[in-house]
């Protein structure tokens, strides 16, 4: 098998087994990716603590005619939460694989009693309880084969300490009049 040339300037044609294009364009590594364009000098308009403070000041630039295209929100010192949420037994990691393929197996059952000509009813209770119990025994043994080095559940989130909406140099100004606006309204002072 031969690879085919590479059509110069364009990206999502490219030779076999590489990534395909998406809606968003073709995916990239940072070290793969090239610069967008000239990296544009932008200024910092206003710092927050909290994400929803620095989406609510984007959200007011946008509902008073800024072009947003030329703003971000950039999250700095960022921090991995892990939230333990609890116990995990080989009892409810059952529980859990229970839940999980009793929906698969509900999932089956709807696209087998879809084209089936049995009866739609039957097909269906059987496929979830099939579902059922090899979740059940696909998360006891799962959670098994652990040997017992993380017998709790958690849920991770990535936070920012500081929020900061940035916007492109030439567009500095407005966003600044816009946010102290904001600010001024927010304060009550008006």
């Amino acid at each position: 098998m031969t690879d085919a040339p590479v059509p110069p300037g364009n990206p999502a044609r490219t030779r076999a087994g590489a990534i395909p294009a998406g809606p968003a364009g073709v995916p990239a590594t940072p070290a793969q990716s090239p610069p967008a364009g000239p990296e544009r000098p932008a200024v910092t308009v206003a710092t927050y603590d909290d994400y929803a403070l620095a989406q609510r000041a984007v959200d007011y630039l946008s509902d008073n005619g800024f072009p947003v295209q030329h703003s971000r929100i950039v999250g700095t010192d960022l921090r991995l939460v892990e939230t333990i949420l609890g116990r995990l037994t080989t009892g409810r990691a059952a529980l859990a694989g229970t839940a999980s393929g009793a929906w698969f197996g509900l999932l089956i059952g709807l696209l087998i009693g879809l084209f089936g000509t049995s009866n739609w009813l039957a097909v269906l209770a059987a496929a979830v309880a099939i579902g059922a119990v090899w979740g059940a025994v696909f998360g006891a043994t799962a959670h098994a084969a652990t040997g017992g080095r993380r017998d709790f559940t958690s849920r991770s989130t990535l936070r920012a300490a500081h929020y900061s909406v940035v916007v492109d140099e030439e567009f500095a100004e407005a966003a600044r009049q816009l946010v102290t606006r904001l600010t001024w309204r927010a304060s009550g002072a008006g």
